[in-house]
């Protein structure tokens, strides 16, 4: 996907943007730091691989960019790329390489994969080293309350909100989705802070009365602008994790506002804009304090790779 920005604020009304870019920055920096001590003072300089099969664009640009951030933080990368018709045998060949060398801390299989059975190669990867968090050692541990090896983007969430001293203690705690890598373990860390937990889905009967109660609303369900006015309470904090491609003049000017003009000339440019599952001029309206799309939760998830792959590697060497 390409990298998109906005100039200016994407403010319509009352709700204070919090930055993603800003606390992404603050992470990779404390990680920067972290890996200069690990070589100063272990001779140990973490090690990150990338799998990426196939020629999906949007796979490959998320992979460039981890990458890009690796070396930016001074972590030492390496990128393999397999054809298409890769079967499973040659990755799980590939990943039991991998997972035998000393010199690599983490491992990315970068989702999805075509044609092969996901579940199988995410069990394969060394929990030690499964910087995505989430092979099932890991998100059992998660479950017990005992965090090693955390899903990046929910826990980007977590420092998100630790950096903007927001209270989860006792926080009515709502979460629009349900999958592995967001919905279910974004709950288990919002429990274990003592948020009062709600999780939704499509299933969810009569949504709006859910989420219109909530405190703290996170939105990771990958619907463009599902979330209107009516399911935002005045006041909340509302997470959009949604990345969503429109098209539609009328669906930019229906989602942006005073901003649309500005997105539609975006759209002229590349055929596409960005938006989350939340609308953003609603958000504006009712929330207190809100995520942009782009430029809230996505540099989050990169940061926490980062930091995950440098916890990864002082965990297996006991430091």
């Amino acid at each position: 996907m390409v990298a998109e920005h906005v100039n200016g604020s994407e403010r319509a009304g009352k709700a204070q943007l919090l930055d993603g870019a800003l606390v992404a920055n603050e992470i990779k920096q404390q990680v920067q730091r972290d890996v200069e001590q690990l070589v100063l003072e272990h001779d140990v300089r973490p090690g990150l691989a990338a799998i990426r099969v196939g020629d999906d664009p949007a796979s490959a640009v998320y992979v460039r960019n981890k990458i890009r951030a690796s070396e930016e933080v001074g972590i030492r990368s390496e990128l393999h790329v397999l054809s298409e018709s890769t079967t499973t045998v040659e990755l799980l060949d590939l990943i039991k390489s991998l997972n035998s060398r000393g010199d690599v801390d983490g491992i990315l299989v970068q989702l999805p994969l075509p044609e092969i059975d996901e579940a199988g190669i995410v069990e394969a990867v060394d929990p030690s080293k499964d910087v995505d968090g989430f092979h099932p050692v890991n998100v059992g541990y998660l479950g017990l309350g005992r965090p090693v090896l955390v899903p990046c983007t929910p826990a980007g969430i977590i420092e998100l909100f630790a950096y903007y001293r927001i209270e989860l203690r006792g926080a009515n705690a709502c979460v629009v989705g349900r999958s592995q890598i967001v919905g279910r373990p974004m709950a288990q860390l919002l429990l274990q802070r003592d948020a009062t937990v709600t999780i939704c889905h499509s299933r969810t009967r009569d949504l709006q009365a859910v989420t219109s109660e909530a405190d703290i609303l996170i939105v990771a369900i990958g619907r463009a602008g599902l979330i209107g006015r009516d399911h935002i309470k005045p006041g909340a904090i509302v997470v959009d994790v949604g990345m969503n491609k429109i098209t539609d003049p009328a669906e930019v000017r229906a989602l942006f506002g005073g901003d649309a003009e500005k997105r539609l000339e975006i759209v002229a440019k590349r055929g596409y804009t960005l938006v989350g599952d939340v609308n953003p001029v609603a958000a504006d309206e009712k929330a207190g304090k809100r995520t942009p799309v782009p430029g809230g939760v996505g540099l989050l998830t990169v940061a926490m790779l980062m930091k995950n792959t440098v916890t990864a590697a002082k965990r297996r060497r006991g430091i």
